[in-house]
């Protein structure tokens, strides 16, 4: 399995229109998760950031909305962002054009976002164009730092050094709300969140 922990400078430069980071004011990081809601998941989660008063962005899946209506709703009562994930986490090059745009907007009469994140990080210029064209979608958040923690090859101790060795102000974070991810989330987050303090970072939300 092929991807970048840290995404290169050179992939921001050519893709411009996506957003890969955010202004490193303040020690501002900003943490988001996907592919949630998860009925035991996602909750684990909202108490962590709790713990450490720290606020994050949740891209959710149109269908576990439909699963998990509660738990979707637990995000939103805890003052977290929300974003658009799909409704059925499709691969952007497996399916056409017209079937991705409709995907998102299916999952747009559950997440009321204008926020935007393709799964597995595939997309074109062509497509980007077409979401933000046909779909309610403004921005099209990537990352900077890719956590890895759905990699079950790999170490949580790994996961927890990917996020550490590359975590900076103005980094996005991405994280996996997913049941698959959970054994290493338990260690990453945390220690992120730790990090983040003993630093006087402000954990926000996009």
């Amino acid at each position: 399995m092929f991807y970048w922990v840290k995404t290169p400078n050179w992939v921001s430069k050519i893709w411009p229109s996506l957003i890969w980071q955010m202004p490193a004011k303040r020690g501002d990081v900003y943490i988001s998760f996907d592919d949630g809601p998860h009925p035991t998941v996602t909750p684990w989660v909202l108490k962590t950031l709790e713990n450490y008063q720290a606020k994050a962005s949740f891209f959710c899946i149109g269908d576990n909305v439909i699963k998990y209506p509660s738990v979707f709703q637990q995000v939103l009562a805890a003052g977290h962002t929300i974003g658009n994930h799909t409704y059925r986490h499709y691969n952007a090059w497996h399916v056409s054009k017209q079937q991705y745009v409709k995907d998102i907007q299916e999952a747009e009469i559950l997440i009321n976002s204008e926020l935007f994140r393709p799964p597995y990080g595939k997309i074109s210029p062509w497509l980007a164009n077409s979401i933000l064209r046909q779909t309610n979608v403004k921005k099209i958040v990537m990352w900077t730092v890719l956590s890895a923690d759905f990699d079950t090859e790999i170490s949580s101790e790994q996961v927890v050094n990917n996020v550490m060795n590359n975590v900076q102000p103005g980094s996005i974070i991405v994280f996996h709300d997913s049941e698959k991810a959970f054994p290493h989330l338990q260690k990453a987050l945390p220690a992120l969140l730790q990090h983040c303090q003993k630093m006087d970072w402000i954990c926000k939300a996009l």
